[in-house]
């Protein structure tokens, strides 16, 4: 009888080959030898590791090793092209997707315009664009492990129906991740996009290298997602970040959303100040003449800045985050807010986070959708693979 809590042949060969595939996939070019060195396992095991890994199609003998001389090692890097990851970003007038491999290369991006702002409607193109994408990277499209998807609404975390997606007729009360896979006829995740813009942001923007800060992206509305100790923080509901509930009872003179900016754009034209500024008060025309030194546009500007920082004041008072990253049409402005915001909040905090612009901009959503599809496709690649007995 074996012992209680050993592990199994099986598992150990497992564990093993797991142990060798990551060493590979951080260290690539990487030789036999330093394998065993960085993983702490015997040559021999590596090698029978290295064998079972390339049955399966996981890892190659690389054409070329590091620069240096090599001494007639082999060295071995994993097969990129063994999955792909589909992310997607669904917003009110468009669809973005792209394709990736297990390296996270590119190998086809796509922007499509959706005729309306409707599930139905977003299913088809979202299909049409699949379809695309997979033709783009000249690859089988069976490779493709599952998608991601980014919508513009709270992804209940038990049930995945959609809540608060009130930008897309249709979405609200949907299973709409069920209907995607239907359609796709791959293993779909729904995911809020502003938590995916944190985690894009995580993955290759500004905030590399962060265990604790809040993407804050203000445009329209107002939505935050937090990644605490390396790990997206959604909450029990699946809501944390949902910030334009955070006004409560307060009025407009708080929110930092495109409505009501203009409004207060509008409001400062109406004391018959010299300005430039004319209805319909559109956000990019404030921010704009503000950089021409417009005083009116400079004033509502100010009260952005104002109202931005009294939103980041509690997420750092309460998650002592490191950094806020400021992102969406409004967010975007940094050149504006940034030292307006941050001296504000070195007044009101203690310990004050360092304020930063995004630095994917628009496809940070998408960044962050590959960046979840990426992970699913190498622990998918690896379970999935032929095992020999």
């Amino acid at each position: 009888m074996a012992r209680s809590g050993a592990a199994s042949p099986p598992l150990l060969k497992h564990l093993n080959e797991r142990t060798v595939l990551d060493a590979i996939r951080a260290g690539a070019p990487i030789s036999r030898a330093e394998i065993s060195r960085r993983a702490g396992i015997s040559k021999p095991t590596v090698s029978l590791a290295l064998e079972s890994l390339r049955e399966a199609g996981l890892v190659r003998e690389a054409k070329r090793g590091p620069v240096g001389p090599s001494y007639g090692a082999i060295y071995f890097e994993p097969v990129a092209e063994a999955a792909l990851a589909l992310g997607l970003d669904l917003g009110t007038h468009f669809v973005r997707g792209a394709i990736c491999d297990l390296a996270g290369t590119i190998r086809a991006r796509q922007d499509v315009e959706v005729a309306r702002a409707d599930a139905a409607v977003a299913i088809d193109a979202i299909t049409r664009l699949r379809d695309t994408l997979t033709q783009g990277t000249h690859l089988d499209p069976s490779l493709v492990d599952g998608a991601v998807v980014g919508v513009p609404g709270v992804v209940e975390t038990d049930s995945g129906v959609l809540r608060l997606a009130l930008n897309v007729a249709g979405l609200e009360g949907r299973a709409f991740g069920r209907d995607l896979e239907d359609a796709l006829g791959v293993p779909v995740t729904l995911e809020n996009d502003i938590n995916l813009a944190a985690l894009g942001e995580l993955w290759q923007g500004v905030a590399r290298g962060v265990s604790n800060f809040a993407f804050l992206s203000v445009g329209a509305g107002l939505g935050a997602g937090l990644v605490l100790d390396g790990e997206l923080h959604r909450g029990r509901n699946g809501a944390a970040g949902e910030l334009d509930f955070a006004l409560g009872a307060r009025s407009d003179s708080d929110d930092p959303c495109a409505a009501a900016v203009s409004a207060l754009a509008a409001q400062l034209a109406r004391d018959g100040r010299e300005t430039e500024l004319a209805p319909p008060y559109d956000t990019r025309a404030i921010f704009g003449a503000a950089r021409k030194g417009d005083h009116v546009a400079r004033e509502v500007v100010e009260e952005v800045a104002r109202r931005i920082a009294m939103h980041v004041a509690p997420i750092a008072a309460v998650a002592d985050v490191e950094l806020v990253v400021l992102g969406g049409g409004i967010g975007a402005n940094g050149d504006l807010l940034l030292d307006s915001v941050g001296r504000l909040l070195a007044e009101w905090l203690p310990f004050p986070p360092r304020v930063e612009v995004s630095t994917l901009g628009e496809g940070a959503v998408l960044a962050g959708a590959l960046f979840v599809g990426l992970q699913a496709a190498l622990d998918s690649v690896f379970t999935s693979r032929p095992v020999r007995a």
